[in-house]
């Protein structure tokens, strides 16, 4: 237990992410989401207080399923709103602008919703990794991983652990490269993610904005 103490992985760039999602929301037309443009916020903002305060009071189970809640609310309607914009491409009543807006908003979208699930999933959760204190195996190959103890000790890093900042990274390099670039993929279910986080980047990216621009 102590070195999950010594170890505490803060939880707060999850949260920002979760807000920025649902703030995200915002930039999208009325015809993409389900209901008022801030409901998603709403929900998110209220579902937090639960997640920090059940953490504080050391209810890591039902934190856990928190977690998992308000990421697939998030997925879910990111989703949603993909499959809405694609379904209205052949009516071709959007404006370039609009078309413009809706594909970036929801290219990042994709990348924070991502990150969330890879930091959520990988090598048990942030509190699983709390608890070995230090990082030895996982779904993905870090950089730090491949170096030598006495290397990782003359760095700082005898002790090191991914944080939300290292899956974010590695789902920009997704959806930005279609690859993970520094960090090999070693489980099929973070493979199977990485696909489908390219398959929603190349859509939003090669598909929307290109069409947005060819009509401008």
């Amino acid at each position: 237990m102590s070195n999950a103490q010594n170890r505490l992985e803060p939880r707060w760039p999850a949260l920002l992410a979760l807000l920025a999602v649902a703030g995200l929301r915002l930039a999208l037309p009325g015809y993409l989401v389900i209901g008022p443009d801030w409901l998603l916020l709403v929900v998110v903002s209220a579902l937090i207080v639960p997640t920090v305060t059940s953490r504080q009071r050391g209810y890591h189970r039902l934190n856990q399923v928190l977690g998992y809640l308000l990421t697939s609310i998030v997925t879910a309607d990111m989703v949603w709103s993909l499959c809405l914009l694609l379904a209205a491409l052949p009516s071709r009543k959007e404006t370039p602008r609009a078309l413009l807006v809706s594909a970036g908003a929801l290219w990042v979208t994709n990348i924070l919703v991502f990150a969330l699930w890879y930091w959520r999933l990988d090598a048990g959760g942030p509190r699983a990794r709390e608890l070995r204190g230090v990082h030895t195996s996982g779904a993905f190959l870090f950089p730090q991983l491949t170096v030598s103890p006495a290397v990782r000790q003359n760095l700082g890093q005898q002790a090191w652990s991914p944080g939300f900042i290292d899956y974010l990274f590695l789902a920009f390099n997704t959806s930005t490269a279609f690859s993970p670039t520094d960090s090999p993929v070693l489980s099929r279910w973070a493979k199977a993610l990485m696909m489908l986080q390219a398959l929603i980047s190349f859509a939003t990216v090669a598909l929307l904005a290109a069409r947005a621009v060819n009509i401008l």
